[in-house]
């Protein structure tokens, strides 16, 4: 499986579709695509080219453009998309014609989208000020290897996490909370997501210390850049 990291939370996965007959897949063949949070800040289309199946923890404009995300799924025939309750209407408003495609998310579920086996956890953004109102959140484990947790630090109960997306900096966290994350999820990898609002100094801090704790506990933490990959 490939990862690619969009600005921000946005993230695309992408592995060799199965071969009919049940072949070896060919390199450079077609490839199933699923896409997570391709939020306002997010290269939307560019990541949703060509997806399948589209995952959208929670409501925040960074997470979901609505209009941009309605677009892609009023072109494209196949785009499956799942999202909490209150997402997944506001996605068929905007795209009444894909409406069929558009499903609701519950915590504690499974389902397969795209070919990809999908687990979900938790239910609530986290807080950021008894003021703001909290909203739904739905963290995504794909294929058992990939771990989304959209705005919060829920820790999928049950299961071994292989890739940990880690919200690095936002509103409702500080650096001992991102760090606790980290330790208490116990990837083998962690790569940053949610930076969309940090310079290169905020950067450098954060993640020296994800890096240098991480490795204590047995968590390789590696920096990516908007449109890097990454073979898992």
């Amino acid at each position: 499986m490939r990862l690619t990291k969009y600005t921000h939370a946005c993230v695309r996965l992408d592995k060799p579709a199965p071969v009919a007959g049940g072949g070896a897949p060919e390199d450079g063949g077609a490839r199933r695509v699923l896409v997570i949070d391709p939020g306002s800040f997010s290269e939307v289309e560019e990541a949703l080219r060509g997806a399948e199946a589209l995952l959208v923890t929670h409501e925040h404009a960074d997470h979901v453009d609505v209009d941009r995300v309605a677009a892609v799924l009023g072109q494209s025939p196949v785009l499956e998309a799942w999202a909490p309750a209150r997402v997944a209407e506001q996605l068929r408003a905007a795209a009444p014609g894909a409406a069929d495609r558009i499903h609701a998310a519950e915590p504690n579920t499974e389902f397969e989208a795209a070919g990809y086996r999908v687990q979900t956890f938790g239910s609530q953004h986290a807080l950021i000020h008894p003021l703001v109102p909290v909203v739904a959140n739905i963290g995504y484990l794909v294929d058992g290897e990939v771990f989304h947790p959209g705005d919060s630090f829920t820790v999928p109960h049950g299961t071994e996490v292989g890739t940990l997306l880690v919200p690095i900096h936002a509103p409702w966290n500080k650096i001992g909370e991102v760090v606790d994350f980290i330790i208490a999820v116990r990837a083998r990898r962690a790569y940053p997501i949610h930076n969309a609002l940090l310079n290169d100094r905020g950067t450098g801090l954060v993640e020296g210390h994800a890096r240098r704790i991480g490795d204590i506990y047995g968590t390789a933490f590696a920096h990516l850049e908007p449109g890097e990959s990454v073979e898992l």
